[in-house]
């Protein structure tokens, strides 16, 4: 094979030459302040801006995180998506987009854990380096958890999607709201009926939201594992990451022992978190991936306790 040193290779320009080729052109002459004092700062204007805006600030904000678990495993590290907003007044123009940020770095450096405690007392200094009344964040993630076969005990991770928000506010009470993504299995009781044999299931997607107690905090139970257990006990059966024969005839009898419409399984979830005295409001989604159809069954419900309504 030939050598590279015998090849005729073509000269190129130099690399500033390349760059003005394609369009770079030298520096403009620098009028504008480098100073920070003296620099304008139009989002800090004061004027009659016509509306208060709801929300301003960051959102798409990836950043590691520390999760802890009151389900094996305890601790664990895992990607944030983070929202952060604060409202602003009408005669207010904008808001500081970098303080978002360093307030996120700041207690990234000390070790950011998300937790109900840790999130209101950020909402709070979030608030606070905003300068304004109230400030908001929300931060989705996913979270592991170990699941054991039911007969050989092979363990290995499942995985759901949480997510958390907090609202601080200097007049109101926190707002803590969560919700968890989880999967499941079930089984189509109208199949069992009508078959002489065998049934057909499916993977049922649950979806639970619920409002929280404002005083809601880190000594309570762990709210993942609360939602979980309330959208996995009601399922035909739950789903494994290992099995092994023993451990599939065990699960595939028991979700045949417990067939559940896509409707069933919304109103049991919502049975469960209508006991919990910490769910304020809660909205139930079950969407399954039915097996016989080209479509998607789905179901929900809707109900805060506060005034008993649907």
């Amino acid at each position: 094979m030939q050598q590279i040193d015998t090849i005729s290779l073509k000269k190129l320009p130099s690399k500033e030459e390349r760059h003005r080729l394609f369009g770079s052109v030298p520096p403009g002459e620098k009028k504008k302040p480098t100073e920070k004092s003296k620099m304008a700062d139009l989002q800090n204007v004061k004027r009659d801006f016509l509306f208060d805006l709801d929300a301003v600030g960051v959102a798409n904000v990836k950043y590691p995180v520390r999760v802890l678990s009151g389900q094996t495993p305890y601790e664990q590290t895992t990607i944030g998506t983070f929202t952060f907003s604060s409202s602003i007044p009408a005669n207010s123009k904008g808001t500081n987009m970098s303080r978002f940020m360093e307030l996120l770095e700041q207690y990234y450096q000390g070790g950011f854990t998300i937790s109900i405690d840790e999130l209101k007392q950020f909402t709070k200094d979030l608030a606070n380096k905003l300068e304004q009344d109230d400030a908001s964040v929300s931060v989705s993630f996913p979270w592991f958890y170990e699941r054991e076969a039911p007969q050989t005990l092979a363990s290995g991770l499942n995985h759901a999607e949480a997510s958390v928000s907090v609202r601080y506010s200097k007049h109101e009470d926190y707002q803590i709201n969560v919700s968890l993504k989880v999967q499941i299995t079930t089984l189509c009781p109208c199949s069992k009926e009508i078959s002489e044999y065998s049934a057909h299931n499916q993977r049922g997607n649950v979806t639970i939201e619920t409002e929280l107690e404002s005083n809601f905090s880190n000594a309570d139970d762990d709210w993942k594992v609360l939602l979980l257990e309330a959208a996995e006990s009601n399922a035909s059966a739950r789903l494994h990451p290992i099995l092994k024969r023993p451990d599939e005839k065990m699960v595939t009898e028991q979700a045949y022992e417990n067939p559940r419409f896509v409707e069933d399984m919304v109103r049991l979830i919502a049975a469960d978190l209508y006991e919990l005295p910490s769910v304020l409001k809660f909205h139930v989604s079950c969407r399954n991936e039915e097996s016989i159809h080209m479509h998607d069954a789905i179901a929900s419900v809707t109900y805060d306790k506060r005034d008993g309504q649907g």
